[in-house]
């Protein structure tokens, strides 16, 4: 299967069998990482970061990732860019694409990285946008692999607000047969354009969304428990937001609902006390860090595939 030259905006955009490509790409890297093995496939290559909100896990996996493999990563504050002065994202993407082999940017607006892909003649890479967060779900998913050594059946309870990374946990996690409950007030749904989108995958693969307001209903019986910070980048003073999700909090009340061996997944960084409390970040069932460390190996394998 080649995936050379693919741009990864969405997981929308990929099927079941590419998905499972990135994972095996990264699990196989991430072995050889292990043992002192980096392969340099990527020697001689450049990729341009460009970061129009700040980052720690984006930006250090994917220099490091690029490192490993022999590659080399250009970091691009938005500030710094043209882009500040008026450039427009057709223009910048027309001159990067003579500089580089790929960009991997991390913006404010969905629609601009999918102009820049428009116009860009190397692949990007969605580090992050307001709709998606493709590269976190593609390393969570492979987290939820090693913990249960499946993705097919796991149930998996999302808690707190209808987010980017919400959407795509929905979109990866039906396409490889998962059952995902959102549990959110319904102020704070999924994207309904999202959401119609899951409808035809649900056709097509066995995998379910369910939408389930009441956060202890949602956390029964789950294998994952999985929550994000309430508000995001540029929003940090909405008190009224944080307020209405309260009841949303995981704390242990909430995962004794969960199934004793369940993990807990958080996409970091954690407000602690507001989505999540201690006693289960830091708990026997927390991966978070494990899943913070797949961000780099799920790097690896998106880089060695798309460049």
């Amino acid at each position: 299967m080649s995936l050379k030259g693919r741009d990864l905006l969405s997981l929308y955009d990929f099927t079941k069998e590419e998905i499972e490509e990135f994972l095996k790409t990264g699990e196989t890297l991430k072995i050889k990482s292990k043992i002192g093995e980096n392969s340099p496939v990527l020697a001689g290559k450049k990729l341009g970061l460009i970061f129009e909100k700040p980052s720690t896990r984006t930006r250090v996996s994917f220099e490091v990732a690029m490192y490993e493999l022999g590659g080399h990563a250009i970091y691009l504050s938005s500030n710094e860019l043209q882009l500040k002065r008026g450039e427009t994202i057709a223009d910048t993407a027309r001159v990067l694409s003579r500089y580089l082999d790929g960009i991997m940017a991390r913006v404010f607006f969905h629609k601009d990285i999918v102009e820049l892909a428009k116009f860009a003649d190397i692949p990007v890479i969605n580090g992050l946008s307001d709709m998606f967060h493709p590269c976190q779900v593609l390393g969570d998913l492979l987290t939820i692999k090693e913990k249960k050594g499946r993705l097919d059946g796991i149930k998996l309870t999302y808690l707190g607000d209808g987010n980017n990374v919400c959407h795509s946990l929905m979109l990866g996690g039906v396409k490889m047969g998962m059952q995902i409950i959102v549990s959110t007030p319904k102020e704070y749904s999924p994207n309904k354009e999202v959401l119609n989108w899951i409808k035809e995958d649900e056709k097509k693969y066995k995998g379910e969304v369910l939408l389930i307001e009441n956060p202890v209903e949602a956390v029964k019986g789950s294998d994952v428990v999985y929550t994000d910070v309430w508000v995001s980048m540029g929003q940090e003073d909405s008190e009224t937001k944080k307020k209405r999700l309260l009841p949303y909090q995981i704390n242990e009340k909430l995962v004794k609902n969960a199934k004793k061996d369940f993990i807990f997944m958080h996409c970091l960084p954690a407000h602690r006390g507001e989505e999540v409390v201690d006693e289960v970040i830091d708990g026997e069932n927390s991966a978070v860090f494990d899943q913070a460390e797949n961000r780099l190996h799920i790097q690896k394998g998106i880089l060695s595939l798309l460049l």
